[in-house]
C-alpha cells in the first residue's frame, strides 16, 4: 500500500472539509492576502455582536454620531452604559481566531488585516500589520481640541464622579457598554476634557460619522498590494466593510469568508465558508503554515 503524501496526510490529521481545502487552494495561489475582520471573530473572547445570521439587528442600534453630539442625556446615557460595561470589555482575552489570523501573518499570507472591530485583540494576539477602520475603544478623545486619554484613565474619572455607580452590573453589550434597563440617566455626571472643556468621545466611528479619509486610504492601498481579499466574521451589513469587497472585485482579486449566516453582497464572493471563526481559521492555519519538522504545527 502506497505511503500518504506529506500534505494529505496533514490534511487527514487536521480533518479538513473539501470546503476548505479549497478554500486554501484558492488562498495560497493568491497571497499574501487583506483580511477584513468583523464582530464574529471577537465573540468567542466574550464581546456580543450586533446581528442574528440573517443580518437583522439583535438588539438596539447603536448610538448615532449625531445624537451623541447634539444631546447631553444621549451622552449621559452612553458612558453611564460604558461605567458598567468597560471592566468586562477591557478584560476580554484574544482567542483562537485572533492567534490563528496572527499566525498566518508571521508565515507570510497576510499582507495587512483591517478590522471593523475596535477590541484592539488582533494586536494583542500578536498581529502587527492592523488598520483599526473603526479606532479603537481603548482611547477617549476630546471633539474640541482633540486630546486623547486612555479609556483606563477616563474610568477612574467617571467613577469618581459618580460613585453611586460602581456596583452596578449588567449584560455586556458589542461594543464595550451595558444592557441598562429601568434607569434614569438625567443625574449622571460626564466629565469634560480637562484641557479646553469639550466633550470627551470614545475613540470609535459611531453609526452616523464617517471613517477618517487617511485611515481609508490606508486600508485601500493595502488591498492594492494584495493577492486576495479574505471576510472574517463579517456580514458586511456596514458599507464601512463593504467597501473593501467591491474595490477588490473591480481590481480583479478573489474574494474568500468564513461567516456564519447571511452576507449582504454574498453573490459577490468566490467562495463563502459558513463555519464558526475560530475553528476555521485554526484549520486552516493548520494547512498553511508548514509544520516544524518535530510533528507540530508552527
Amino acid at each position: 500500500m502506497p505511503l500518504l503524501t506529506d500534505a494529505l496526510a496533514q490534511a487527514l490529521a487536521i480533518g479538513t472539509t473539501p470546503a476548505l481545502d479549497a478554500m486554501a487552494a484558492l488562498l495560497s495561489q493568491h497571497r499574501p492576502w487583506t483580511v477584513l475582520t468583523g464582530a464574529g471573530v471577537s465573540t468567542g473572547s466574550g464581546i456580543p455582536d450586533y446581528r442574528d445570521a440573517q443580518g437583522a439587528w439583535k438588539r438596539p442600534a447603536p448610538v448615532r454620531f449625531q445624537d451623541f453630539m447634539a444631546e447631553p442625556l444621549t451622552r449621559q446615557r452612553y458612558w453611564a452604559r460604558s461605567l458598567v460595561g468597560w471592566p468586562v470589555f477591557s478584560q476580554a482575552q484574544p482567542n483562537a481566531a485572533h492567534q490563528a489570523l496572527a499566525r498566518l501573518e508571521q508565515a507570510g499570507y497576510i499582507q495587512n488585516l483591517i478590522t471593523q472591530n475596535v477590541d484592539g485583540l488582533h494586536q494583542r494576539a500578536g498581529s502587527q500589520r492592523v488598520v483599526d477602520l473603526h479606532g479603537r475603544l481603548d482611547l477617549v478623545v476630546c471633539m474640541g481640541c482633540q486630546h486623547r486619554m486612555a479609556r483606563a484613565d477616563f474610568q477612574h474619572q467617571l467613577l469618581a464622579a459618580n460613585p453611586g455607580w460602581q456596583h452596578l452590573s449588567a449584560q455586556a453589550a458589542p461594543d464595550g457598554d451595558a444592557d441598562l434597563a429601568g434607569i434614569d440617566f438625567s443625574e449622571f455626571q460626564v466629565p469634560a476634557c480637562p484641557v479646553c472643556g469639550g466633550i470627551l468621545k470614545p475613540d470609535v466611528v459611531f453609526y452616523g460619522e464617517n471613517v477618517p479619509p487617511a485611515r481609508r486610504q490606508q486600508a485601500m492601498d493595502h488591498l492594492a498590494a494584495s493577492g486576495a481579499l479574505l471576510v472574517v466574521g463579517s456580514s458586511l451589513m456596514v458599507y464601512s466593510g463593504l467597501r473593501f469587497v467591491h474595490a477588490a472585485k473591480q481590481a480583479g482579486l478573489p474574494v474568500a469568508a468564513i461567516n456564519l449566516g447571511q452576507m449582504r453582497d454574498g453573490a459577490v464572493l468566490d467562495m463563502q465558508l459558513q463555519e464558526a471563526c475560530a475553528p476555521a481559521l485554526h484549520s486552516l492555519a493548520d494547512l498553511l503554515v508548514p509544520a516544524r519538522g518535530d510533528g507540530h504545527f508552527q
